[in-house]
């Protein structure tokens, strides 16, 4: 009713009911307070500034310069890297070249237990409460990650904690006590996570080690990755310090920050890690590994059930995983590039996966595989590089009576890769990498790893606008070269689940040296 409108509304009821018919912009006040209501201007259209408004600032960009990494070395070999970008948080993190390629003198799997030892008790924090307390006071969470050649501590907080930040980062990296407690607390974590290796239905991370292990067998980054079962109860402190002596050491490190200046991470870098004295004392490397990774080739199999890997009302069915692979580059060579643009090109993915753009359904993979098989669970392609190596390889899933058939589908799409390349196809890929490449680099913790890892490698950084200037640089012929290149080395081979029509590696390397893929034909007198 009108008088309720009026009620609700606090006017007359005349004046509700023009409200309720055609609105009149006017402007309300409150006390001493006036507040516009659009009345005041009644004439000036939206496009047009207001008059008596003073005229916005905008940050500006002067030209790339904005954008630069800036490295610094300090006189110990430490460098320092920082990118700025505006936002009142910071990622800061101290990138180290350690991991399990270096593990061939030590018992394999210390690189694992340090990751998990991270950020516990130091000499300065007597537990791990201490330490997320610290980083609370400045909205800051902590995380580190390993991988087979780097170690990564890092810490997003407000830029306003650097100091607190990176000093507290010098503790865990320099002065961790390692008590006994913690490497039994750590030992247990390690056994629960291979036991969870080994009963999760996702089966790339297995695969990946399976892969490398056949790959560059026995050296670099063929080692393990994971402890092994038979190693954990080996890895105490003094195994321990003996490696932090030798791969913890400042010319091995580079601090790197994301959303700070650059001469107040200098600062901070030249009080807590300039003159610092680490708890394993300060005698200098003695054994560092500079073993350069040795492309071996090879087949590794693990005969498994995998019929109750998923339980439940709709269970995965039973599946077989393959993954084949084959020597590509490492990141520092031209050529890694056309193999990145390669690799998109294959793209692939599960055959639940859910189309879109941007997705890769155009993808060789699911278009001459997955479209075409509809029996195929699986086939995506994944390019691992590293600075000596690097390996490009095709995990593809299928009931175990087709594992034959789906091997040869997979040989065949390698042969493929060294033929005709459709320049549609081309430069959709190339489109979907700079696009990949320049989404992920939104995120400030993306970025930082981004600044770290290069800085370590080459002790510079690559921009985001000269890599994709190399992407839009990627020619037909420089894809087939590549192809060609890679298609003449021996093949990886990882096999996972029933593996009992699993053709041989013979067969296998036969059918990636012929001109069509197809494996050699078995004849059998009895069937």
């Amino acid at each position: 009713s009108r008088a309720a409108l009026s009620a609700r509304s606090g006017l007359p009821a005349g004046s509700a009911a023009r409200a309720a018919g055609a609105p009149t912009l006017t402007c309300v006040s409150h006390g001493s307070q006036q507040f516009s209501s659009g009345g005041a201007y009644p004439n000036i259209p939206l496009s047009s500034p207001l008059p008596g408004v003073p005229k916005p600032v905008f940050a500006t960009v002067d030209g790339q310069e904005k954008f630069e990494t800036k490295v610094t070395r300090l006189d110990n070999g430490l460098q320092v890297a920082s990118q700025n970008k505006f936002g009142q948080f910071c990622t800061v993190g101290i990138l180290i070249n350690s991991g399990s390629r270096y593990e061939a003198k030590y018992f394999s799997g210390i690189a694992h237990f340090l990751e998990k030892l991270a950020f516990s008790s130091t000499a300065r924090f007597d537990n791990k409460d201490e330490i997320l307390l610290t980083l609370e006071k400045h909205g800051g969470i902590c995380d580190c990650q390993t991988s087979r050649d780097t170690t990564m501590y890092a810490v997003s907080a407000d830029s306003k904690g650097l100091d607190t930040v990176v000093g507290l980062l010098a503790e865990v990296t320099l002065h961790p006590r390692l008590t006994d407690e913690e490497i039994e607390m750590t030992r247990m974590a390690v056994q629960f996570e291979l036991e969870d290796l080994n009963m999760r239905p996702d089966p790339e991370p297995l695969l990946t080690e399976m892969i490398h292990e056949a790959a560059y067998r026995g050296n670099t980054v063929g080692l393990h990755r994971f402890c092994p079962s038979e190693n954990i109860a080996k890895i105490d402190r003094e195994v321990l310090h003996s490696y932090l002596r030798n791969y913890y050491t400042p010319d091995r490190m580079v601090l790197a920050g994301v959303g700070i200046e650059h001469e107040h991470l200098v600062e901070c870098a030249e009080k807590y890690l300039l003159r610092a004295q680490p708890a394993w004392g300060s005698a200098g490397a003695v054994e560092v590994d500079r073993s350069v990774a040795q492309y071996t080739g090879g087949i590794v199999k693990l005969e498994r059930d995998m019929s109750n890997v998923s339980l439940g009302p709709t269970p995965i069915p039973e599946l077989t995983h393959i993954m084949v692979g084959l020597e590509s580059c490492s990141f520092l060579e031209e050529d890694f590039i056309p193999f990145a643009v390669l690799n998109m090109m294959m793209g692939g993915g599960g055959s639940f996966s859910a189309g879109g753009p941007g997705k890769g359904m155009f993808s060789r993979l699911y278009l001459n595989v997955l479209n075409r098989h509809h029996w195929m669970y699986n086939a995506t392609s994944y390019h691992h590089s590293y600075e000596d190596t690097g390996l490009l390889c095709i995990h593809a899933s299928a009931d175990p009576r087709q594992v034959r058939e789906m091997v040869e589908i997979i040989t065949k799409e390698f042969i493929l890769m060294g033929g005709a390349v459709d320049a549609v196809e081309l430069e959709r890929a190339k489109t979907q990498l700079m696009s990949m490449l320049m989404m992920n680099l939104e995120s400030r913790p993306v970025i930082f790893e981004d600044v770290g890892r290069q800085v370590l490698a080459t002790r510079s950084r690559k921009l985001p606008h000269e890599l994709c200037t190399l992407i839009c640089n990627v020619k037909p012929e420089d894809v087939r070269r590549v192809a060609s290149k890679m298609l003449r080395g021996k093949p990886a081979v990882a096999a996972l689940g029933d593996l009992t029509n699993l053709p041989t590696y013979e067969h296998i390397q036969a059918a990636l040296a012929s001109r069509d893929g197809r494996l050699p034909r078995t004849y059998r007198l009895f069937r």
